[in-house]
């Protein structure tokens, strides 16, 4: 298929993006600093994932609503194992197991011990909870149980972590050898500037922070920097071909060219992540709500902030060459 047919933002398309940048950088610190502001007061709602104790997925015949949820709570809380969430799940396809509120999902905070001991705590609570639900719900069902430690959870952490800061750097890396040291500096800036947004995005919706929101951080950087590399591509052919005009009217003439894929490729994917979003089930719905956020934010960090900073570390027309 011809780009020709896709192509649906005219070719004389003018918009001043340049023009904006001291307006977008001074948003995007807005949002920078209300992320951390956010994190520091707020925290992250960890997920079982990082802070261990016990997660079960349950179904019962009858409906669990607002009353039952209440219900449950009381009889979980009197076992003394601490605090105890409970929320009710709704799969919204007519025939799925869930459907008509049937099932909940159920949290039970890590248990006091070090070592063997308190692995040993944590099934006891998880044994302790099943046998109190099948006591006082016969017919129960446990679709999903998840048991962790402090100490695997721990190593989650620093997994999670550590993955997100290799990322970074192999980026980093990658776009100084891929361009030069100026699209390096303006790309994993750009790259930071979408972490530490949606990072501050989960502090402030307390979302549930677990391992799929860090593959929802990883492959945030992955499309952002497939975005960013696209219009750097532009940005440099552009420099070689107008090489006595300003240099932020060859920015804005290369944005500009890549406008109509940009939001082509940022719409058609959230067309999937919200379809993900939506039918997807309790389970997928953090994952494909931290995707949707950071699909937008990452188109906005690619055209109004790494695009730009190209003017701040004043990137060479020689550079360009070859």
């Amino acid at each position: 298929m011809s780009l020709a047919l896709v192509n649906f933002m005219p070719d004389t398309t003018t918009i001043p993006f340049i023009k904006g940048r001291l307006a977008a950088f001074g948003f995007s610190a807005l949002m920078i600093i209300g992320s951390i502001a956010a994190f520091l007061s707020m925290g992250l709602n960890f997920g079982i994932d990082f802070t261990g104790g016990v997660t079960l997925e349950v179904r019962t015949e009858e409906e669990i609503d607002a009353a039952r949820i209440d219900e449950m709570r009381g009889l979980l809380n009197g076992l003394g194992l601490g605090a105890i969430e409970l929320q009710g799940l709704s799969e919204l396809t007519e025939g799925s197991d869930c459907y008509g509120n049937h099932c909940a999902l159920i949290r039970v905070q890590p248990q006091e011990g070090e070592g063997l001991e308190a692995e040993e705590a944590q099934q006891a609570a998880n044994l302790t909870v099943q046998g109190a639900l099948t006591d006082a719900y016969p017919g129960i069902e446990f679709r999903a149980v998840q048991v962790l430690g402090p100490k695997v959870s721990g190593e989650l952490v620093q997994a999670g972590v550590l993955s997100i800061v290799v990322a970074l750097f192999l980026m980093l890396i990658y776009i100084w050898f891929r361009f030069e040291w100026q699209y390096s500096v303006g790309a994993v800036l750009a790259l930071v500037h979408d972490v530490i947004i949606t990072i501050g995005m989960f502090s402030v919706t307390q979302l549930e922070f677990n391992l799929s929101t860090i593959a929802a951080i990883l492959t945030i950087v992955g499309y952002s920097m497939n975005d960013t590399v696209v219009v750097y591509d532009r940005i440099r052919e552009k420099l070689r071909k107008f090489k006595k005009e300003p240099l932020a009217e060859v920015l804005n003439k290369a944005i500009n060219k890549t406008l109509s894929r940009t939001i082509l490729t940022s719409m058609t994917t959230l067309v999937a992540l919200v379809s993900l979003w939506v039918l997807g089930g309790a389970a997928l719905q953090g994952f494909a709500f931290a995707m949707i956020f950071g699909v937008v934010i990452g188109t906005y960090s690619s055209i109004f902030i790494a695009a730009p900073l190209l003017l701040v570390t004043k990137v060479k027309r020689d550079s360009t060459e070859g």
